[in-house]
């Protein structure tokens, strides 16, 4: 039934469903995983790298995370050949802006241009919806830090923390349980490294990128953590992880010694 209306992404199904946007958001949740943390002192993201093969060059592959103004970086979930095309719509959107008011364009607008482009092309025939997904952070005058997640709809929402890609549901989860609101950027970066944990079947400092975005004495810093800071912050997300697990297994070891002895 669903092959009827899913050959042009203009058709809705009699269940109101676009199913072509429904297939780019299948092919995001194949895409590798990323998180966004909203921290009171800045906005953490974290994302993984995706290797085709061992034999690309890590530095000159792919990019997770791009910068597109002095004060907003995305990081990005599906299609790279896809985002190329929004990311430099972007850029140039924050360009005309400051040309022609002389101050950083506000993050929410800079993302409700990228996702009114994005929504365009769910409304034309010949043309199929973007296969990405962006996490935004940026901070502006207006609203501080922020956060924000949009699909290949062209909907985007504010987040306090969010993941996206392979296994979310379960990096939702574990955001759900251990965010906090008062948290800072240091305790950000460890929990987006346990989402990671839980979320990838292999997790090196190789494979992820780990990001930043912080005010600093008045100017924007943005942050790419090296290679060899991202290796020792993991080797002590995983000791920790392994001390939790062991802990968890010695309690459950004890409730159920304890529910089966039996008095005399």
């Amino acid at each position: 039934m669903a092959r009827r209306y899913d050959r042009n992404v203009t058709t809705f199904s009699p269940e109101g469903r676009l199913h072509q946007v429904e297939y780019a958001v299948e092919a995001i949740n194949n895409a590798g995983t990323a998180v966004g943390i909203l921290a009171v002192d800045g906005v953490v993201m974290a994302g993984e790298k995706q290797k085709v093969t061992k034999l690309l060059e890590a530095p000159k592959s792919s990019e997770k995370i791009y910068k597109l103004d002095s004060h907003v970086a995305t990081v990005v979930a599906g299609l790279t050949s896809d985002a190329n095309i929004l990311i430099n719509e972007a850029r140039l959107a924050a360009q005309r802006y400051l040309y022609q008011y002389g101050e950083p364009i506000p993050v929410e607008q800079l993302v409700e241009r990228v996702c009114n482009h994005k929504q365009l092309y769910t409304q034309y025939g010949g043309q199929r919806p973007f296969g990405v997904k962006f996490l935004f952070a940026g901070h502006d005058k207006h609203f501080g830090y922020q956060l924000y997640l949009s699909d290949p709809s062209g909907n985007y929402s504010g987040w306090k923390a969010t993941c996206m890609g392979q296994n979310s549901n379960a990096g939702q989860s574990l955001l759900k349980n251990e965010y906090e609101e008062t948290m800072t950027t240091d305790a950000c970066v460890k929990l987006a490294l346990k989402v990671l944990h839980k979320t990838m079947e292999s997790l090196t400092a190789d494979n992820l990128d780990l990001f930043s975005l912080k005010l600093v004495d008045g100017k924007m810093v943005h942050t790419v953590y090296a290679h060899d800071t991202v290796a020792d912050l993991l080797a002590v997300v995983k000791e920790e992880q392994e001390a939790a697990d062991r802990a968890a297994e010695a309690k459950a070891a004890q409730t159920l010694q304890s529910t089966t002895t039996t008095p005399a």
